[in-house]
């Protein structure tokens, strides 16, 4: 099961709503429904939570590019609403790809050091090191970890989160209140 909730700032503080997610298909509809909810192209958070599973962020400020973060890529992939997320994060840019698998020790050893190549590893091993295929996503947060930290949720605490997602994050930037009212 999913809550949907949608986090607008104005001047007098935050203004919560939960949101409907039937007619939901791209991360341009969810950047959508943020903009309806944005008063005067303030700051706009979409919230996504599936359970204990996996929670996502949406934040959008006025025409800028929406900035995304997903609490759990594997698990939220799993979903429709988390895969839009975790397309749009893992998928949208191959520069991001290419450096994670930078900082990926390949080779097997633990010091990263080569081992002396036999004529057994001379072989053609097929899929073997090709890497996750492309249903394939890691464990663990994606995306923009900075996302709330201008708002006060610095990324050590965003990373912290593990259950209730919504409400310590709404807590913490002072608006449990209002989105207590929409729960």
């Amino acid at each position: 099961m999913y809550f949907a909730a949608l986090l607008a700032r104005t001047e007098d503080g935050w203004e919560a709503s939960d949101t409907d997610l039937d007619d939901v298909e791209t991360l341009s509809d969810l950047t959508d429904l943020a903009r309806e909810a944005s008063v005067d192209e303030d700051t706009v958070l979409l919230f996504i939570e599936q359970e204990d599973a996996w929670f996502g962020i949406i934040r959008v400020e006025g025409e800028d590019d929406p900035r995304v973060y997903v609490s759990d890529a594997a698990a939220a992939a799993r979903s429709s609403y988390g895969e839009i997320l975790v397309d749009e994060v893992v998928g949208g840019d191959e520069d991001d790809a290419a450096t994670d698998l930078d900082t990926l020790d390949l080779d097997g050893t633990e010091d990263g050091e080569p081992e002396p190549e036999t004529d057994d590893e001379t072989e053609d091993t097929g899929d073997a090191l090709a890497g996750p295929g492309p249903g394939d996503h890691p464990a663990g947060p994606v995306g923009d970890r900075d996302i709330l930290t201008d708002l006060g949720v610095a990324e050590p605490q965003l990373l912290a989160v593990e259950t209730d997602a919504m409400a310590e994050i709404a807590d913490a930037l002072g608006a449990s209140d209002v989105l207590e009212a929409v729960r």
